[in-house]
């Protein structure tokens, strides 16, 4: 489906490319503005996706992220975007109070806006955005508690590296309610720090030694989760699933350290809203709905067919 889609996507393009007399010249500039800090190697696939699309619509995409992840930084980033005038702002929504000002205010200037990845279809709305493609969090926490629940887990770990993104909070809450249970403190605010995540989870997993099942939210989480794991001699003996993909993560769904990945699919959420707002600028056209990038899942029955583009386009 994704490739077929991309396909068509890519057929668009070079059917738009090849008018003589586009509504408007060539050239359009966008910002991406993200809330991932600079150690987050995971957005680099939305960095390649924004590239390629760029290169594509034959546009400028620029992307822009406070350098911490801090989120007051952020809605400063997206004021200075504002101010610049580009075509388009692309945006996560990592915390509607925060942003829903400078992005309305955006909107207002008569700013095209997309947001992307982190809150929902809801509050895109509200800000007054044309759309949101990502992944509805707590949806697919549930789908993975789903299949946690089936796998016979019933006390869990929840790694939460970055607990001041509220998506972060509902992919938890979604797992857990599937699994009938409380997060409560099964829930842990394990910061970005590699050898700090591998020590919180090797503590908790000591204090509480019936713990079957661990969910982590993408690669900073999964990386030393694998790695205490490996530590402790529990790798494989715990229902591990994590969110989002990267080669580490591979390797750990192959040996079956991790039961599946749940996979967003980023390159989605920063190549279709640069084609979309291009199209928007030059023909004036747009979707009339907002588009559900994931999730899905990978197993050992497909990540063969995904992993050589882990972290690259996948």
């Amino acid at each position: 489906m994704r490739r077929t889609f991309l396909a068509l996507a890519a057929a668009v393009a070079t059917a738009f490319a090849g008018l003589s007399t586009p509504a408007h010249a060539e050239g359009e500039r966008f910002v991406l503005v993200s809330h991932a800090p600079d150690s987050d190697s995971w957005w680099n696939t939305i960095k390649n996706a924004i590239t390629l699309a760029g290169k594509q619509m034959e546009v400028t995409v620029e992307y822009r992220n406070p350098p911490t992840g801090d989120l007051a930084d952020m809605a400063r980033i997206i004021e200075q975007a504002a101010a610049s005038n580009p075509n388009g702002i692309i945006s996560t929504i990592a915390d509607y109070d925060v942003l829903s000002g400078p992005l309305s205010n955006a909107v207002a200037k008569g700013i095209p806006v997309i947001t992307i990845n982190s809150g929902t279809e809801e509050q895109s709305k509200q800000l007054g955005a044309l759309l949101h493609v990502g992944q509805p969090e707590k949806a697919a926490g549930v789908g993975a508690g789903e299949k946690a629940k089936a796998a016979g887990v019933t006390k869990f770990l929840c790694v939460n590296h970055y607990i001041t993104n509220p998506a972060s909070v509902e992919r938890c809450q979604g797992y857990a309610e599937a699994l009938g249970v409380e997060l409560g403190s099964q829930m842990i605010d394990s910061g970005l720090d590699p050898a700090e995540v591998k020590s919180k989870v090797l503590a908790y997993l000591q204090s509480n030694p019936d713990t079957n099942g661990i969910l982590t939210l993408g690669p900073n989480s999964a990386h030393p989760t694998i790695a205490a794991l490996q530590e402790s001699g529990k790798a494989g003996t715990i229902h591990f699933a994590t969110f989002d993909l990267s080669s580490e993560i591979s390797a750990a769904i192959k040996d079956g350290t991790i039961a599946f990945a749940i996979d967003q699919q980023p390159f989605l959420q920063g190549y279709l809203p640069v084609v979309i707002l291009t199209n928007l600028a030059r023909y004036g056209v747009v979707p009339g709905n907002s588009i559900n990038s994931g999730p899905g899942f990978i197993t050992k029955d497909n990540i063969e067919l995904v992993e050589k583009l882990a972290g690259e386009y996948r």
